[in-house]
């Protein structure tokens, strides 16, 4: 396969180099995140593929990542996501497997699984103690290499959703898109337009310089897909944030936006799925795994 990659490189002490590669079916941004010193890394929302016409699920862009780590000579020592993505598939326990490292998400995921365990009527199928193997708490420190790592909690998109610090670059997940395309929509189960403009400020208090790496482009008005942009720019241009707008008008334009946007193709797929770190539903007595999907729930 043929994916955009991109490297941010270190700026310096504390500063980490960056792979960003771009999966175009559903629009999502991984990243290998690495300290220069070690050549220690994490890999930070990977997808699994998946075909939601056939149900086929493969993992052609997760291998594509660790071969772009293994040909930069890097040791993979955490395998990270920022929430139960509902738009692509993730690819933690495939990973997990492969290179033996931890796998980890945020601690509030125990309140989105709740809930879509009553989506989906399913008590107990979602474990996340058992599937992951660190739920991070707000403020969580960690190391990759020799780089420190701080946790912050950025819930709005979902209300589980967690932003990594890693010196001068921070990714951000679905909080901002690119500035030209503005911010991520808030409107799912747990989410809320009013979290998500805390989430955003805070980021935004950041220093200027700060690396912001997005979870998602769709490469608007046919540009080519983006994802890189840093503090000052997204306080310079970002069409739902510059210009002074105040919280009660940001909301209004969010929350009227997404009340036209449609579900995500995947998202009754992906939820079930990611709640267990990208395992299937357990296989049924013929040996087949299959999806259990709400009919008229949303």
């Amino acid at each position: 396969m043929t994916s955009i990659i991109r490297k941010s490189p270190s700026t310096g002490p504390q500063s980490p180099d960056v792979w960003g590669i771009y999966e175009a079916d559903t629009g999502s941004v991984q990243y290998i995140v690495a300290d220069p010193a070690t050549k220690k890394a994490a890999l930070v929302d990977v997808v699994q593929n998946f075909d939601p016409r056939s149900a086929r699920c493969s993992f052609e862009s997760a291998d594509e990542v660790l071969q772009l780590a293994h040909d930069n000579g890097l040791t993979i020592e955490w395998v990270l996501d920022t929430h139960p993505h509902a738009d692509h598939l993730m690819a933690s326990n495939y990973l997990k497997d492969k290179t033996g490292a931890p796998n980890a998400i945020g601690e509030k995921t125990f309140e989105i699984a709740k809930l879509w365990s009553d989506y989906y009527n399913v008590p107990g199928l979602f474990e996340p103690t058992k599937d992951f193997d660190y739920l991070f708490s707000e403020g969580d420190t960690f190391k990759i290499g020799e780089l420190d790592v701080t946790v912050w909690l950025s819930p709005g998109h979902t209300l589980g959703s967690i932003t990594y610090l890693v010196g001068d670059a921070a990714f951000v997940h679905d909080t901002f898109m690119y500035p030209d395309s503005g911010t991520s929509r808030a409107d799912f189960p747990g989410g809320s337009s009013k979290d998500l403009w805390s989430s955003l400020q805070r980021i935004l208090s950041l220093p200027d310089d700060t690396r912001l790496f997005v979870g998602h482009d769709y490469g608007k008005e046919g540009r080519e897909a983006q994802w890189e942009a840093t503090v000052a720019q997204h306080r310079q241009s970002n069409i739902h944030l510059s210009g002074g707008v105040s919280e009660q008008q940001y909301r209004s334009v969010r929350d009227e936006r997404d009340a036209t946007l449609a579900l995500p193709d995947r998202m009754l797929h992906a939820l079930q799925v990611n709640l267990r770190a990208g395992q299937l539903p357990p296989a049924e007595n013929d040996g087949e795994h299959y999806f259990k999907i709400p009919a008229n729930k949303f």
